[in-house]
């Protein structure tokens, strides 16, 4: 039997794979942040944090930004912890997701129930670092729809749920793999 003149398509070769900037405090969330990741890498996309940035010779909030722009989506992670703060006062988490929205990448946040119920160690101890986290948290959920997780399980099953339904309304340019495949290439060879 002759082959075939034209290439053989590979349908996963095709798959569009979205890279995703997670942003969070960092210590108080690690096993969430894994649980992020996870959702992410499950659902075939490239996850962004802080976890991947090098030592560059860059100001730290100029090459965050760097990276959110190259991102097509922005994910927040927010519990009891307003986080370490810019020259401004600001917390890093709050500018990432404010920068993001100004870019208009799609936000999916995910806002932690309720606050009350974390353990002290992944709480705010300033008055006034919890006055802001409370303001920063009611400024990503006003007038928009957020997902509440209460267990790093449950924040796996609700990201994932949150970014389908985001690649859905919101599609995004993403990643195509990009392979050059003759007419006698076959599955088995990939």
């Amino acid at each position: 039997m002759e082959k075939s003149a034209m290439p053989i398509v590979n349908a996963r070769l095709h798959e569009k794979r979205y890279q995703i900037f997670i942003s969070s405090t960092y210590s108080d969330l690690l096993e969430e942040r894994r649980a992020v990741m996870d959702a992410i890498l499950d659902l075939k996309c490239f996850p962004s944090g802080m976890e991947m940035f090098p030592a560059v010779d860059m100001e730290q909030f100029e090459y965050i930004k760097q990276i959110i722009d190259e991102s097509d989506y922005y994910v927040l992670l927010l519990a009891g912890r307003y986080g370490s703060t810019a020259p401004d006062g600001i917390s890093y988490t709050e500018k990432e997701y404010d920068y993001a929205r100004s870019r208009n990448i799609p936000v999916t946040a995910l806002v932690y129930r309720d606050i009350e119920q974390l353990p002290q160690g992944k709480c705010e101890k300033s008055e006034e670092n919890q006055r802001k986290l409370l303001a920063f948290r009611r400024k990503v959920m006003e007038g928009r729809l957020c997902t509440f997780w209460d267990s790093a399980d449950n924040l796996k099953y609700e990201l994932s749920r949150s970014l389908k339904a985001a690649f859905d309304q919101y599609p995004r340019n993403g990643w195509i793999r990009n392979i050059d495949q003759r007419a006698d290439t076959t599955d088995s060879d990939l």
